[in-house]
C-alpha cells in the first residue's frame, strides 16, 4: 500500500475542528498510513482536556478502548504545551512569561485551571519533533518550539533552519499558515576559523529544499486546514474543511 501522511497541528482544544479533519481523512482516495500532530494541542478558546483525552483514547496503551479502524497519532510539543511545561515547573523558565506578555494574567490563569497536571505530565512524554526519511515534522524548528517560518521569512534563514534540520522538506506548525516555500541555493559555501586560520571552503548541498507550513486545526473558527504528503512522489496537498451546521470539505492551494 502506498504510504500517505496527515499532519496537523495547532487544534488548540478545538475538539469539533479534529474531529472533522479526522472524518475528512477517512475520505481520502488514498488511505492515510501515518497521523502527525505537530503541537499545539492545547489552546485558550477549547476543550483541552476533551482534547487530550480522545488524542489517548486512539492508543489502547492509555487504557481506554480506540475507536475502530483508527491509528495512533504522533505527537511532538508545540508553543502552548511549553507554556504548560513552564507553569507547572518542568522547564528551565518557570511562570511563562511568555504566555503572560501575549495574554496577561487571564490567560495564564485559564491555561493553568484547563489543563490538568496528569495530562501536562502525558504531554511532557511528548517528542519534540520526528525526522522520516529525508523529512523533519517540528513545530517551529530545531532551533525553538517558537520559531515561526512564513513565507515571508528571509529565505538565508529559512535556507539555515533546513541545513541545520538536515532535511530536504521541513513541516512546521507554529505560523497556523498553509504554504510550501522552495529555496533553491545556487552558491552556498561556508568556512570554519580556528587558531591555525582560515579552513578550506564547505560546499553546503544544492539541492532545492522547501518549508511547509502545515496549517491550523483549530485556531480559525468554521475551517480547518491541514496537509496531506505523498512521500512516494514528494506531493504535499493542502486541505480545508468545514465544521459548520452543514459539514463539508475542499481542497485549497
Amino acid at each position: 500500500m502506498q504510504s500517505q501522511w496527515a499532519i496537523l497541528s495547532g487544534i488548540e482544544g478545538n475538539l469539533a475542528a479534529y474531529e472533522a479533519v479526522l472524518q475528512d481523512i477517512r475520505r481520502q482516495r488514498h488511505p492515510v498510513t501515518e497521523l502527525y500532530v505537530v503541537g499545539d494541542v492545547v489552546g485558550l478558546k477549547g476543550d483541552n482536556e476533551a482534547v487530550i483525552r480522545r488524542l489517548r483514547s486512539h492508543s489502547s496503551s492509555s487504557g481506554a478502548s480506540p475507536h475502530p479502524g483508527e491509528f495512533v497519532p504522533q505527537v511532538c510539543v508545540g508553543w502552548w504545551e511549553e507554556q504548560c511545561f513552564s507553569l507547572h515547573g518542568f522547564s528551565g523558565v518557570l511562570n511563562a512569561p511568555e504566555l503572560m506578555a501575549q495574554f496577561g494574567s487571564d490567560g495564564v490563569k485559564h491555561l493553568w485551571e484547563s489543563v490538568s497536571r496528569e495530562s501536562v505530565e502525558w504531554l511532557r512524554s511528548r517528542h519534540f519533533g520526528f525526522h522520516e526519511l529525508d523529512c523533519l515534522l517540528i513545530h517551529g524548528s530545531t532551533v525553538s518550539y517558537a520559531d515561526e517560518l512564513t513565507p515571508k521569512t528571509p529565505a538565508i534563514q529559512l535556507c539555515d533552519r533546513l541545513i541545520r534540520a538536515d532535511a530536504n522538506t521541513l513541516f512546521c506548525g507554529r505560523s497556523g499558515l498553509i504554504f510550501e516555500c522552495w529555496v533553491e541555493p545556487s552558491m552556498l559555501r561556508s568556512t570554519v576559523t580556528t587558531l591555525d586560520g582560515v579552513q578550506d571552503l564547505i560546499e553546503q548541498g544544492k539541492t532545492p529544499r522547501r518549508v511547509v507550513g502545515v496549517g491550523s486545526v483549530g485556531r480559525t473558527p468554521g475551517q480547518a486546514t491541514y496537509t496531506l504528503y505523498n512521500p512516494a512522489n514528494n506531493q504535499v496537498t493542502f486541505n480545508a474543511v468545514s465544521y459548520n451546521s452543514v459539514k463539508g470539505f475542499g481542497t485549497v492551494s
